[in-house]
């Protein structure tokens, strides 16, 4: 019998109050499965949905509906439950300095986890592997430190320290190298490929850069407005994009020089008020355009499936059933 994917989501949904009382679908019926050991990258503009998603699949947030499995049974709401399935999966922030309290120590910052889930053994000793795993060597020269002494790429490997004390199977990272100089991120982005291929870690990486979902992902999911938009393994979907939007967030990648550079017109609408059909029609270039007419109908008043979110290369788009008329460039 094959073993279950370590995390799977069912029809996740995620709402919040709305202004008006109408609920902000921040995350409207989200399937997607995460195996052991590989890298996928959940990708799309900011107002998404993705970093609510990452931080529903860290236990922060309380699901409107649907369902979040862990070793193919469903994680529950009991404290018990989601404390211990917060020391499995542990959270990379974005933003170092910020994440970092700038009178704690390197011991102190590293130790945190530890001291909150109360963990037996030496915590120097822990810490210290923690620091060496993440790259900094030799670990004794930073434990008493403070963050204002350390470089940008040195606070973020702080933090990667920080999620990996507690011996997770899942790392969430939220746009893990947007704040660092362009040459620290390939250092860090290697470094995850390695605690993957070391430790056999999972790590989610959310970011708006398909660029770095090319360099470090297995698969990429493109989320728009709380929703998956194309998902499948990253090599596949970023050869052959069949969504126009993710056709449009490929185009401005200097590695994607085929493609014209697509700008998208206007901001994407309220999660109050998502459109009818598919939700991407208000700002399609292909609809815009003309390249979409014979499905133009279906676009803007018959709302698509939800994808499954599985290994599959899938687009929630009218046109990729109708490969013929499908716009690889504009």
């Amino acid at each position: 019998m094959s073993q279950p994917p370590l995390l799977e989501l069912r029809g996740l949904q995620v709402h919040y109050a709305g202004a008006r009382g109408a609920p902000v679908r921040a995350v409207d019926g989200v399937d997607l499965t995460v195996r052991r050991g590989e890298i996928i990258a959940l990708a799309g503009e900011s107002g998404c949905g993705k970093t609510t998603l990452a931080r529903t699949v860290l236990g922060l947030e309380r699901p409107a509906g649907g369902q979040i499995l862990v070793d193919g049974v469903a994680l529950g709401s009991r404290r018990r439950e989601l404390t211990a399935w917060r020391r499995r999966v542990q959270l990379v922030p974005q933003d170092p300095m910020g994440s970092l309290n700038p009178r704690r120590t390197v011991l102190d910052a590293v130790a945190e986890g530890l001291r909150i889930h109360r963990l037996p053994g030496d915590e120097r000793a822990l810490v210290i592997d923690a620091l060496e795993r993440a790259g900094l060597r030799p670990a004794e020269r930073f434990l008493g430190r403070f963050p204002h002494e350390l470089s940008g790429g040195q606070r973020q490997r702080v933090l990667i320290a920080g999620a990996l004390v507690l011996g997770p199977e899942l790392l969430v990272a939220d746009e893990p190298v947007s704040s660092l100089d362009a040459s620290v991120r390939g250092a860090i982005l290697a470094l995850l490929l390695k605690l993957r291929d070391e430790l056999g870690l999972t790590v989610l990486v959310v970011t708006h850069d398909l660029g770095l979902a090319w360099n470090i992902a297995d698969r990429l999911a493109v989320m728009y407005l709380g929703r998956l938009v194309e998902v499948g393994p990253t090599e596949e979907v970023l050869a052959d994009p069949q969504h126009p939007y993710t056709q449009a967030l490929l185009s401005v990648v200097p590695e994607s020089r085929h493609l014209k550079p697509i700008v998208l017109r206007g901001e994407p609408p309220d999660p109050a008020k998502i459109p009818n059909g598919c939700r991407f029609n208000p700002r399609c270039p292909a609809l815009a355009s003309g390249r979409a007419s014979a499905v133009a109908g279906s676009c803007t008043s018959v709302g698509l499936e939800v994808l499954h979110g599985t290994g599959e290369h899938e687009a929630a788009c009218w046109l990729s059933a109708s490969p013929a008329l499908r716009p690889l460039s504009y």
